[in-house]
Protein backbone atom coordinates (compact mmCIF):
# COMPACT_ATOMS: atom_id res chain seq x y z
CA UNK A 1 0.00 0.00 0.00
CA UNK A 2 2.83 2.44 1.20
CA UNK A 3 4.73 1.48 -2.31
CA UNK A 4 1.53 2.07 -4.38
CA UNK A 5 1.44 5.85 -2.46
CA UNK A 6 5.38 6.27 -3.14
CA UNK A 7 4.67 5.59 -7.19
CA UNK A 8 1.16 7.71 -7.20
CA UNK A 9 3.19 10.61 -5.41
CA UNK A 10 6.49 10.65 -8.14
CA UNK A 11 3.89 10.44 -11.03
CA UNK A 12 2.21 13.79 -9.69
CA UNK A 13 6.04 15.03 -8.96
CA UNK A 14 7.00 14.20 -12.66
CA UNK A 15 3.66 15.76 -14.43
CA UNK A 16 4.03 18.85 -12.46
CA UNK A 17 7.49 18.97 -13.39
CA UNK A 18 7.43 17.62 -16.73
CA UNK A 19 3.88 18.40 -17.90
CA UNK A 20 4.01 22.18 -18.42
CA UNK A 21 4.43 24.95 -21.02
CA UNK A 22 5.23 27.63 -18.50
CA UNK A 23 7.88 29.77 -20.42
CA UNK A 24 10.83 30.43 -18.90
CA UNK A 25 13.06 32.62 -21.29
CA UNK A 26 16.84 32.36 -21.68
CA UNK A 27 18.10 36.11 -20.65
CA UNK A 28 20.88 37.55 -22.65
CA UNK A 29 24.64 37.10 -21.47
CA UNK A 30 26.10 39.32 -19.27
CA UNK A 31 29.28 39.65 -21.37
CA UNK A 32 28.04 38.36 -24.66
CA UNK A 33 24.81 39.48 -24.63
CA UNK A 34 22.98 38.16 -28.02
CA UNK A 35 25.55 35.86 -29.29
CA UNK A 36 24.41 32.90 -27.33
CA UNK A 37 20.69 33.05 -29.19
CA UNK A 38 22.42 33.42 -32.50
CA UNK A 39 24.17 30.32 -31.72
CA UNK A 40 20.97 28.35 -30.78
CA UNK A 41 19.64 29.61 -34.13
CA UNK A 42 22.58 28.48 -35.89
CA UNK A 43 22.51 25.55 -34.57
CA UNK A 44 18.70 25.13 -35.47
CA UNK A 45 19.56 25.72 -39.31
CA UNK A 46 21.69 23.13 -38.84
CA UNK A 47 20.17 20.37 -37.19
CA UNK A 48 17.63 21.11 -40.26
CA UNK A 49 19.99 20.65 -42.91
CA UNK A 50 21.47 17.86 -41.70
CA UNK A 51 18.75 15.50 -39.99
CA UNK A 52 16.44 16.00 -43.81
CA UNK A 53 18.95 14.09 -45.85
CA UNK A 54 20.06 11.85 -43.26
CA UNK A 55 16.41 10.25 -42.76
CA UNK A 56 15.04 10.96 -46.69
CA UNK A 57 18.47 9.57 -48.31
CA UNK A 58 19.88 6.99 -46.01
CA UNK A 59 16.61 6.53 -44.12
CA UNK A 60 14.47 5.82 -47.15
CA UNK A 61 11.76 7.99 -45.64
CA UNK A 62 9.43 9.86 -48.08
CA UNK A 63 11.03 13.51 -48.22
CA UNK A 64 7.42 15.11 -46.47
CA UNK A 65 8.24 12.67 -43.53
CA UNK A 66 11.97 13.76 -43.16
CA UNK A 67 11.41 17.23 -43.50
CA UNK A 68 8.54 16.95 -40.58
CA UNK A 69 10.62 15.42 -38.32
CA UNK A 70 13.89 17.73 -38.90
CA UNK A 71 11.59 20.32 -38.57
CA UNK A 72 10.51 19.20 -35.17
CA UNK A 73 14.02 18.31 -33.94
CA UNK A 74 15.73 21.90 -35.62
CA UNK A 75 12.07 23.86 -33.86
CA UNK A 76 12.82 22.62 -30.22
CA UNK A 77 16.33 23.79 -30.29
CA UNK A 78 14.30 27.37 -30.90
CA UNK A 79 11.50 26.69 -28.67
CA UNK A 80 14.29 26.01 -26.14
CA UNK A 81 15.48 29.49 -25.99
CA UNK A 82 11.43 30.43 -24.36
CA UNK A 83 9.76 27.00 -23.34
CA UNK A 84 12.63 24.46 -22.32
CA UNK A 85 10.40 21.30 -20.94
CA UNK A 86 8.06 21.67 -23.98
CA UNK A 87 11.14 21.91 -26.35
CA UNK A 88 12.30 19.01 -24.77
CA UNK A 89 9.37 17.06 -25.20
CA UNK A 90 9.22 17.71 -29.05
CA UNK A 91 12.84 16.73 -29.13
CA UNK A 92 12.54 13.67 -27.69
CA UNK A 93 9.30 13.34 -29.37
CA UNK A 94 10.26 13.99 -33.18
CA UNK A 95 13.52 11.92 -32.32
CA UNK A 96 11.33 8.59 -31.43
CA UNK A 97 8.94 9.06 -34.60
CA UNK A 98 11.96 8.92 -36.85
CA UNK A 99 13.40 6.28 -35.39
CA UNK A 100 9.80 4.72 -35.17
CA UNK A 101 9.91 4.97 -39.16
CA UNK A 102 13.27 4.38 -39.78
CA UNK A 103 12.28 0.94 -38.00
CA UNK A 104 10.63 -1.08 -41.23
CA UNK A 105 13.40 0.02 -43.63
CA UNK A 106 16.05 -1.12 -40.99
CA UNK A 107 14.11 -4.57 -40.61
CA UNK A 108 13.78 -4.93 -44.39
CA UNK A 109 17.82 -4.13 -44.92
CA UNK A 110 17.01 -1.32 -47.17
CA UNK A 111 18.93 1.24 -44.82
CA UNK A 112 22.04 -0.36 -43.93
CA UNK A 113 24.54 1.40 -41.64
CA UNK A 114 22.07 3.84 -40.72
CA UNK A 115 22.42 5.43 -36.87
CA UNK A 116 19.78 4.64 -34.94
CA UNK A 117 17.65 5.18 -32.72
CA UNK A 118 19.16 8.27 -32.75
CA UNK A 119 20.55 10.28 -35.74
CA UNK A 120 23.68 12.41 -35.57
CA UNK A 121 21.43 15.85 -36.21
CA UNK A 122 18.66 14.67 -33.81
CA UNK A 123 21.62 14.20 -30.99
CA UNK A 124 23.20 17.68 -31.17
CA UNK A 125 19.75 18.81 -31.72
CA UNK A 126 18.73 16.65 -28.47
CA UNK A 127 21.97 18.09 -26.62
CA UNK A 128 20.90 21.66 -27.19
CA UNK A 129 17.43 21.11 -25.83
CA UNK A 130 19.04 19.23 -22.34
CA UNK A 131 22.11 22.06 -22.03
CA UNK A 132 19.31 25.09 -22.38
CA UNK A 133 16.80 22.81 -19.65
CA UNK A 134 19.51 22.36 -17.21
CA UNK A 135 20.07 26.14 -17.41
CA UNK A 136 17.08 27.32 -16.42
CA UNK A 137 15.06 24.45 -14.18
CA UNK A 138 15.78 23.06 -11.15
CA UNK A 139 18.03 20.01 -10.90
CA UNK A 140 15.54 17.61 -9.99
CA UNK A 141 13.59 18.24 -13.11
CA UNK A 142 16.73 18.70 -15.18
CA UNK A 143 17.25 14.83 -14.07
CA UNK A 144 13.78 13.90 -14.75
CA UNK A 145 14.32 14.47 -18.59
CA UNK A 146 17.88 12.99 -18.73
CA UNK A 147 15.79 9.79 -17.16
CA UNK A 148 13.41 9.80 -19.32
CA UNK A 149 15.66 10.64 -22.33
CA UNK A 150 17.83 7.38 -21.51
CA UNK A 151 14.46 5.20 -20.67
CA UNK A 152 13.44 6.28 -23.95
CA UNK A 153 16.70 5.26 -25.26
CA UNK A 154 16.97 2.20 -23.98
CA UNK A 155 12.93 0.78 -25.18
CA UNK A 156 14.03 1.55 -28.83
CA UNK A 157 17.12 0.32 -28.66
CA UNK A 158 17.68 -2.50 -25.95
CA UNK A 159 13.84 -3.61 -25.90
CA UNK A 160 12.47 -3.21 -29.59
CA UNK A 161 15.98 -3.28 -32.04
CA UNK A 162 16.42 -2.98 -35.46
CA UNK A 163 18.84 -4.79 -37.36
CA UNK A 164 22.15 -3.84 -39.44
CA UNK A 165 22.46 -0.49 -38.00
CA UNK A 166 25.03 1.54 -36.12
CA UNK A 167 23.36 2.34 -32.09
CA UNK A 168 23.88 5.58 -30.81
CA UNK A 169 22.25 4.82 -27.32
CA UNK A 170 25.47 4.62 -25.36
CA UNK A 171 27.12 8.13 -26.79
CA UNK A 172 23.57 9.49 -26.65
CA UNK A 173 23.33 8.60 -22.83
CA UNK A 174 26.50 9.30 -22.01
CA UNK A 175 26.40 13.12 -23.87
CA UNK A 176 23.39 13.55 -22.44
CA UNK A 177 24.36 12.96 -19.20
CA UNK A 178 27.41 15.63 -19.44
CA UNK A 179 25.78 18.05 -21.24
CA UNK A 180 23.14 18.06 -18.20
CA UNK A 181 25.80 18.10 -15.48
CA UNK A 182 27.47 20.86 -17.25
CA UNK A 183 23.68 22.58 -17.46
CA UNK A 184 23.19 22.21 -13.50
CA UNK A 185 26.42 23.40 -12.47
CA UNK A 186 26.50 26.42 -14.78
CA UNK A 187 23.49 27.34 -13.23
CA UNK A 188 24.36 26.82 -9.67
CA UNK A 189 27.06 29.04 -10.19
CA UNK A 190 24.71 31.65 -11.60
CA UNK A 191 22.11 31.60 -8.54
CA UNK A 192 25.30 31.78 -6.83
CA UNK A 193 26.32 35.13 -8.07
CA UNK A 194 22.86 36.22 -8.00
CA UNK A 195 22.62 35.43 -4.40
CA UNK A 196 26.11 36.69 -3.55
CA UNK A 197 25.36 40.07 -5.42
CA UNK A 198 22.11 40.26 -3.67
CA UNK A 199 23.26 39.67 -0.25
CA UNK A 200 25.91 42.31 -0.60
CA UNK A 201 23.12 44.70 -1.45
CA UNK A 202 21.59 43.99 1.60
CA UNK A 203 24.33 44.34 3.77
CA UNK A 204 24.78 47.85 2.21
CA UNK A 205 21.09 48.64 3.01
CA UNK A 206 21.42 47.06 6.42
CA UNK A 207 24.79 49.13 7.00
CA UNK A 208 23.19 52.16 5.97
CA UNK A 209 20.33 51.75 7.87
CA UNK A 210 22.26 50.40 11.38
CA UNK A 211 24.64 54.17 10.24
CA UNK A 212 21.14 56.35 10.48
CA UNK A 213 19.66 54.84 13.41
CA UNK A 214 23.40 55.54 15.40
CA UNK A 215 23.44 59.12 13.87
CA UNK A 216 19.59 59.49 15.11
CA UNK A 217 20.38 58.32 18.71
CA UNK A 218 23.65 60.78 18.73
CA UNK A 219 20.86 63.30 17.90
CA UNK A 220 18.45 62.37 20.42
CA UNK A 221 21.18 62.50 22.97
CA UNK A 222 22.50 64.89 22.53
CA UNK A 223 18.79 67.50 22.27
CA UNK A 224 18.31 65.21 25.51
CA UNK A 225 21.07 67.41 27.13
CA UNK A 226 19.18 70.51 25.57
CA UNK A 227 15.71 69.24 26.92
CA UNK A 228 17.26 68.32 30.27
CA UNK A 229 18.55 71.93 31.03
CA UNK A 230 15.43 73.90 30.05
CA UNK A 231 13.43 71.94 31.98
CA UNK A 232 15.80 72.48 34.96
CA UNK A 233 15.24 76.26 34.27
CA UNK A 234 11.64 75.69 34.24
CA UNK A 235 12.04 73.94 37.90
CA UNK A 236 13.97 77.16 39.15
CA UNK A 237 11.84 79.23 37.69
CA UNK A 238 8.60 77.96 39.19
CA UNK A 239 10.56 77.90 42.42
CA UNK A 240 11.43 81.29 42.54
CA UNK A 241 7.97 82.85 41.09
CA UNK A 242 6.19 83.09 44.39
CA UNK A 243 8.98 85.30 46.04
CA UNK A 244 8.20 87.73 43.06
CA UNK A 245 4.85 88.30 43.90
CA UNK A 246 3.48 90.29 47.14
CA UNK A 247 0.97 88.25 48.70
CA UNK A 248 0.67 85.36 46.11
CA UNK A 249 -2.78 83.51 46.35
CA UNK A 250 -2.90 79.90 47.16
CA UNK A 251 -3.98 78.34 43.90
CA UNK A 252 -0.89 80.42 42.52
CA UNK A 253 1.33 79.18 44.94
CA UNK A 254 -0.26 75.21 43.96
CA UNK A 255 0.03 75.78 40.49
CA UNK A 256 3.51 76.84 40.64
CA UNK A 257 4.97 73.95 42.99
CA UNK A 258 2.56 71.69 40.42
CA UNK A 259 4.87 73.40 37.60
CA UNK A 260 7.97 72.57 39.26
CA UNK A 261 6.83 69.22 40.68
CA UNK A 262 6.16 68.02 37.13
CA UNK A 263 9.86 69.57 35.52
CA UNK A 264 11.14 67.67 38.33
CA UNK A 265 9.77 64.77 37.76
CA UNK A 266 10.55 65.10 33.53
CA UNK A 267 13.97 65.77 34.63
CA UNK A 268 14.39 62.48 36.62
CA UNK A 269 13.30 60.52 33.61
CA UNK A 270 15.24 62.78 31.05
CA UNK A 271 18.46 61.54 33.12
CA UNK A 272 17.56 57.77 32.84
CA UNK A 273 17.12 57.89 29.67
CA UNK A 274 20.69 59.73 29.05
CA UNK A 275 22.30 57.32 31.35
CA UNK A 276 21.03 54.54 28.83
CA UNK A 277 21.45 56.79 26.05
CA UNK A 278 25.06 57.75 27.20
CA UNK A 279 26.21 54.25 28.47
CA UNK A 280 28.69 53.30 25.42
CA UNK A 281 30.49 56.46 25.81
CA UNK A 282 31.16 57.68 22.32
CA UNK A 283 33.46 60.11 23.21
CA UNK A 284 34.73 62.00 20.35
CA UNK A 285 31.98 60.42 17.66
CA UNK A 286 33.54 62.18 14.55
CA UNK A 287 37.22 61.61 15.03
CA UNK A 288 38.76 64.47 15.73
CA UNK A 289 40.97 64.17 18.56
CA UNK A 290 40.65 60.54 18.58
CA UNK A 291 43.31 58.72 20.38
CA UNK A 292 44.73 62.01 21.73
CA UNK A 293 43.20 62.00 25.05
CA UNK A 294 40.96 64.93 23.41
CA UNK A 295 37.31 63.12 23.22
CA UNK A 296 34.49 65.11 25.62
CA UNK A 297 33.62 63.33 28.66
CA UNK A 298 30.52 61.66 28.61
CA UNK A 299 28.90 64.10 31.29
CA UNK A 300 30.74 66.81 29.57
CA UNK A 301 27.89 69.76 28.52
CA UNK A 302 27.22 69.75 25.11
CA UNK A 303 29.20 71.87 22.81
CA UNK A 304 28.29 75.35 20.88
CA UNK A 305 29.40 77.40 18.65
CA UNK A 306 31.59 78.77 21.81
CA UNK A 307 34.12 76.46 20.93
CA UNK A 308 33.80 76.65 17.46
CA UNK A 309 37.97 78.10 18.20
CA UNK A 310 38.85 75.17 19.94
CA UNK A 311 37.51 73.08 16.79
CA UNK A 312 39.36 74.72 14.66
CA UNK A 313 42.70 75.15 16.49
CA UNK A 314 42.44 70.70 16.95
CA UNK A 315 41.84 70.71 13.20
CA UNK A 316 44.98 72.57 12.59
CA UNK A 317 47.16 70.76 15.01
CA UNK A 318 46.02 67.62 12.75
CA UNK A 319 48.07 69.29 9.89
CA UNK A 320 45.52 70.96 8.35
CA UNK A 321 45.14 75.00 7.07
CA UNK A 322 41.76 76.25 8.24
CA UNK A 323 40.50 79.75 7.34
CA UNK A 324 37.08 80.74 9.55
CA UNK A 325 35.09 84.28 8.51
CA UNK A 326 31.46 85.13 10.57
CA UNK A 327 29.47 87.90 8.94
CA UNK A 328 26.99 89.51 10.42
CA UNK A 329 25.94 90.18 13.97
CA UNK A 330 27.05 87.48 16.58
CA UNK A 331 23.78 86.70 18.92
CA UNK A 332 23.06 83.27 20.95
CA UNK A 333 20.85 80.97 19.04
CA UNK A 334 18.70 78.48 20.31
CA UNK A 335 20.90 75.77 22.24
CA UNK A 336 19.94 73.25 19.26
CA UNK A 337 20.59 75.30 16.88
CA UNK A 338 24.09 76.10 18.26
CA UNK A 339 24.81 72.71 19.16
CA UNK A 340 23.76 71.42 15.64
CA UNK A 341 26.01 74.04 13.87
CA UNK A 342 28.27 73.15 15.97
CA UNK A 343 28.47 69.44 14.95
CA UNK A 344 27.80 69.94 11.17
CA UNK A 345 31.31 72.04 11.44
CA UNK A 346 32.60 69.12 13.08
CA UNK A 347 31.52 66.67 10.83
CA UNK A 348 32.80 68.60 7.52
CA UNK A 349 36.45 69.30 9.50
CA UNK A 350 36.26 65.98 9.66
CA UNK A 351 35.64 64.67 5.98
CA UNK A 352 38.09 67.20 5.06
CA UNK A 353 40.85 65.65 6.97
CA UNK A 354 39.52 61.89 5.72
CA UNK A 355 39.19 62.65 2.10
CA UNK A 356 41.07 65.74 1.26
CA UNK A 357 44.72 66.00 2.80
CA UNK A 358 46.67 68.63 1.93
CA UNK A 359 43.59 70.83 1.19
CA UNK A 360 42.31 74.26 2.48
CA UNK A 361 39.55 74.51 4.61
CA UNK A 362 36.96 77.45 4.79
CA UNK A 363 34.67 78.10 7.30
CA UNK A 364 32.07 80.97 6.78
CA UNK A 365 29.10 81.75 9.41
CA UNK A 366 26.67 83.85 8.61
CA UNK A 367 24.63 85.33 11.06
CA UNK A 368 20.96 86.49 9.07
CA UNK A 369 17.72 87.65 10.67
CA UNK A 370 16.33 84.70 11.04
CA UNK A 371 18.68 81.69 11.53
CA UNK A 372 22.36 80.67 10.73
CA UNK A 373 24.05 80.19 7.48
CA UNK A 374 26.74 77.62 7.14
CA UNK A 375 29.17 77.08 4.03
CA UNK A 376 32.26 74.50 4.55
CA UNK A 377 34.35 74.37 1.47
CA UNK A 378 37.75 73.06 0.83
CA UNK A 379 40.02 72.86 -1.68
CA UNK A 380 41.62 70.54 -4.16
CA UNK A 381 43.51 67.77 -1.45
CA UNK A 382 47.28 67.82 -2.43
CA UNK A 383 48.24 64.20 -1.71
CA UNK A 384 45.67 60.83 -2.41
CA UNK A 385 43.59 60.11 0.80
CA UNK A 386 44.31 56.93 2.86
CA UNK A 387 41.69 54.49 3.19
CA UNK A 388 38.79 55.39 5.06
CA UNK A 389 37.33 53.03 7.59
CA UNK A 390 34.36 54.88 8.45
CA UNK A 391 30.47 54.27 7.65
CA UNK A 392 30.48 56.98 5.13
CA UNK A 393 27.51 58.06 5.67
CA UNK A 394 28.66 61.58 7.72
CA UNK A 395 26.66 63.69 5.14
CA UNK A 396 23.49 61.97 6.07
CA UNK A 397 24.07 62.78 9.68
CA UNK A 398 24.33 66.30 8.73
CA UNK A 399 21.58 66.29 6.89
CA UNK A 400 19.12 64.98 9.45
CA UNK A 401 20.43 67.10 11.97
CA UNK A 402 19.58 70.29 9.49
CA UNK A 403 15.77 68.76 8.49
CA UNK A 404 15.13 67.95 11.89
CA UNK A 405 15.25 71.94 12.94
CA UNK A 406 13.64 72.73 9.48
CA UNK A 407 16.59 73.62 7.92
CA UNK A 408 18.44 72.51 4.55
CA UNK A 409 21.46 71.26 3.96
CA UNK A 410 23.51 70.42 0.37
CA UNK A 411 27.10 69.03 -0.30
CA UNK A 412 28.39 68.95 -3.75
CA UNK A 413 31.88 68.94 -5.51
CA UNK A 414 33.08 72.34 -6.24
CA UNK A 415 34.75 73.01 -9.83
CA UNK A 416 37.95 73.29 -8.46
CA UNK A 417 37.90 69.50 -7.32
CA UNK A 418 36.99 70.20 -3.93
CA UNK A 419 33.87 69.98 -1.48
CA UNK A 420 31.44 71.73 -0.38
CA UNK A 421 28.80 71.68 2.18
CA UNK A 422 26.30 74.19 2.66
CA UNK A 423 23.48 74.85 5.63
CA UNK A 424 20.71 77.16 6.82
CA UNK A 425 19.72 76.20 10.16
CA UNK A 426 16.72 78.58 11.11
CA UNK A 427 15.62 80.20 14.42
CA UNK A 428 12.93 78.17 16.52
CA UNK A 429 10.38 80.98 15.65
CA UNK A 430 10.80 80.66 11.79
CA UNK A 431 11.57 77.86 11.80
CA UNK A 432 8.75 75.87 8.99
CA UNK A 433 5.95 73.65 10.65
CA UNK A 434 4.81 72.12 7.67
CA UNK A 435 7.98 70.03 6.67
CA UNK A 436 8.65 72.85 4.20
CA UNK A 437 12.41 73.90 4.24
CA UNK A 438 13.02 77.27 5.26
CA UNK A 439 14.09 79.93 3.39
CA UNK A 440 17.30 81.87 4.37
CA UNK A 441 16.67 84.88 2.18
CA UNK A 442 13.37 85.94 4.66
CA UNK A 443 10.83 85.71 1.61
CA UNK A 444 8.16 83.64 1.69
CA UNK A 445 7.67 80.71 -1.02
CA UNK A 446 6.28 82.21 -4.25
Amino acid sequence: MQGGNRVRRGLRVLREDLWTVRADPLPPSVWLRWLPHGIVWLTAFGVLVGAVPQLHEHGHLALGYAYLIGLGQSGAVVLALWRPIPAWWLSTGATALGAVAVHGPLLAGEADGFTWPWTSAGIVAQLFVLLLLALRVRTRVAVEALVLTMLVTYVLQGLWGAANYQSTGVLTTALSAAVVVLGVALRGRREARAELVQQTTLTAEERARRTLLEERNRIARELHDVVAHHMSVISIQAQVAPHLVENPSAELRENLDGIRKNALEALTELRRVLGVLRSENPADPYGLGSGSGTGAAPDSPQPTLDRLDALVENTRAAGMEVRTEIVGEVRPLSPGVELSAYRIVQEALSNALRHAPGSTVGVELTYVPRGLQLHIANSRPTRPAPPSHGAGHGLLGMRERAVMLGGTLFATGTAGGGFAVSCFLPSPEDAPTDGDPADPTGEENR
